[in-house]
C-alpha cells in the first residue's frame, strides 16, 4: 500500500485501490464514478450494515467474499486492506472510522458535512496533522465545470467588494430531507445549515479567496409547525382530504416520482428503500415516516436562514438559504470594482463597466442536485481525487482537510450568531 505523500511527482503503475465505509447514495455513487476509471482506481473492499446494500454493491464491484464486511471496524481490524478510503458513513459516525483509517495510512475521500459537531471537526482536522493522511472532503462544488470557469473569469471585475448567494433549497425537497427525512431534527444530524449549506459556504470562502473575521445570521423554522396546519388535515398524506391541493402531500410527491424521472424519482427511491412500485409507494406513505403531514413531523432545523459574513480585507457576503422556492440552481452575484459577474450554475454572465456589455459563457453540465451528479462536481471530484492519488498530483484536491476545517467553523460560528442574537468574531 502507498500513500500521496510518499509519491508526489511520481504515478503509480498500477491502479490505486479503494475501499469505500458506508456504501449507501453517496459512498455508492461515489464508487460507481471511480468505477469509470479502471486504469487509475479499483474498488476492492466495502462496510455496509445493510445486507441488501453490501451484498449489491459488492455484485456491482466483483469484490472478493473476505473484503466485504457489515461493520467498518472488522475491516480496520485486518490492517489496511486499500491504499485510500471513502468514508461517507452518517455523520455523525464520521470521526471515529477517519481517526482509525488515517492511523492506519490511507488516504481518504470524506463526505460532507465533517461532522455534526464542531470538536468532532477540529478533531478530524488534527488527525490529519497527526498521521500525514491526506483527507478530502466532499464539498463538490468546488470542482464543478462552473466553478472552475467562474474562477478563471473573475479577474475581469477586478476586486472583490461583495457578494450575494442564495441556496434555492426547493419546496418539495425540503419537506423530503429537512421536515419528514433524515435531516429533520438538529440533536439526530446536524443543524440545517451545516447538513444542507456547509457546501455554499465553503464555496464562498474559495470564491472570495480570504477567511472570514466576523459572522452574523438570522432565521428559524417559520412554516412546517403545527401551527400553521390546515383545518381538517390528517396526520399521514395517503389519509388527507386536502392532498390533492396541498403543495407539501407526500402522495403526489412520491407518486409523481414514481411516474417521472428526476429528481422526485430518487427521493421515491429513498422513501421505498429503492422499489419503485405503486405497492412499495403506498406501503412507505402509510407505515414511513416520508408519508407524515408535514405539520404533523417532529422537526425542528430552520426552514430559512440568512448569513452575513466579512473577509480579511474588507469584502462581504450575504446567503440566503431558504425552502420556499421551486428547485432550480443557486443564483449568485459577485460585484467588482470593475464590474459584475451573475451566475445561476449553468450561465455566467459578466458585465463591464468600463465598455457598458456583458458576456455570457454557457458552462451547461446537467442539473445540480445529487441525483443529476451537482452540475458534474461528483464526477469531477471522484476524477481529480483519484487522479492525484495515481498521479502523485496533491494539487488537484481542491477540498483539502484545513480549507474545510476553516470553512465549517464559520458554519457553526454562524448558528451560534444565529441562536445568540449577536456577532461572532473567527
Amino acid at each position: 500500500m502507498i500513500n500521496l505523500k510518499d509519491h508526489v511527482g511520481k504515478a503509480l503503475h498500477r491502479p490505486v485501490t479503494l475501499a469505500v465505509v458506508g456504501a449507501g447514495a453517496r459512498g455508492a455513487a461515489y464508487a460507481e464514478l471511480a468505477a469509470r476509471h479502471p486504469d487509475k482506481v479499483r474498488v476492492v473492499a466495502v462496510a455496509e450494515p445493510r445486507a441488501a446494500v453490501r451484498d449489491r454493491f459488492g455484485v456491482r464491484h466483483a469484490l472478493a467474499p473476505g473484503r466485504i464486511f457489515d461493520d467498518w471496524r472488522k475491516m480496520a481490524a485486518l490492517g489496511r486492506v486499500a491504499d485510500a478510503v471513502i468514508i461517507a458513513t452518517l455523520d455523525a459516525d464520521h470521526l471515529e472510522p477517519t481517526e482509525v483509517f488515517a492511523g492506519q495510512g490511507y488516504d481518504i475521500l470524506l463526505e460532507k458535512p465533517i461532522a455534526p459537531v464542531e470538536e468532532q471537526v477540529l478533531a478530524v482536522g488534527a488527525a490529519a496533522a497527526r498521521t500525514g493522511a491526506t483527507i478530502a472532503v466532499c464539498h463538490v462544488m468546488r470542482y464543478t465545470p462552473y466553478t472552475r470557469t467562474m474562477r478563471e473569469l473573475l479577474p475581469e471585475i477586478g476586486e472583490i467588494v461583495s457578494v450575494e448567494h442564495l441556496e434555492p433549497i426547493g419546496f418539495y425537497h425540503f419537506a423530503h430531507s429537512f421536515v419528514r427525512g433524515n435531516w429533520r431534527r438538529a440533536d439526530e444530524t446536524a443543524f440545517a445549515l451545516l447538513a444542507k449549506s456547509c457546501h455554499d459556504i465553503d464555496w464562498l470562502t474559495a470564491v472570495v479567496g480570504r477567511k472570514v473575521t466576523t459572522v452574523s445570521s438570522f432565521g428559524g423554522l417559520k412554516h412546517f409547525t403545527a401551527a400553521n396546519r390546515p383545518a381538517g388535515a390528517a396526520d399521514r398524506c395517503l389519509d388527507c382530504p386536502l392532498r390533492d391541493s396541498c403543495a407539501y402531500s407526500a402522495a403526489t410527491l412520491y407518486r409523481d416520482g414514481l411516474r417521472h424521472g428526476g429528481t422526485k424519482q430518487y427521493f421515491t427511491r429513498v422513501m421505498t428503500g429503492g422499489v419503485l412500485t405503486e405497492e412499495a409507494v403506498t406501503r412507505a406513505l402509510a407505515e414511513g415516516p416520508y408519508g407524515r403531514c408535514v405539520y404533523a413531523c417532529d422537526n425542528d432545523v430552520v426552514d430559512h436562514q440568512v448569513v452575513g459574513m466579512e473577509f480579511e480585507g474588507g469584502a462581504t457576503a450575504s446567503f440566503t438559504m431558504t425552502a420556499f422556492t421551486p428547485l432550480e440552481n443557486r443564483h449568485t452575484k459577485i460585484f467588482g470594482t470593475h464590474g459584475q459577474l451573475t451566475g445561476d450554475g449553468r450561465y455566467i454572465h459578466i458585465y463591464d463597466f468600463a465598455s457598458e456589455r456583458t458576456t455570457t459563457v454557457d458552462t451547461s453540465r446537467g442539473g445540480s442536485d445529487a441525483a443529476e451528479g451537482h452540475a458534474g462536481g461528483d464526477e469531477s471530484l471522484i476524477e481529480s481525487f483519484v487522479t492525484a492519488l495515481h498521479e502523485g498530483r496533491p494539487e488537484l484536491i481542491l477540498s483539502g482537510i484545513q480549507e474545510s476545517v476553516d470553512s465549517h467553523r464559520v458554519v457553526f460560528a454562524a448558528e451560534r450568531a444565529r441562536r445568540r442574537g449577536r456577532l461572532e468574531h473567527l
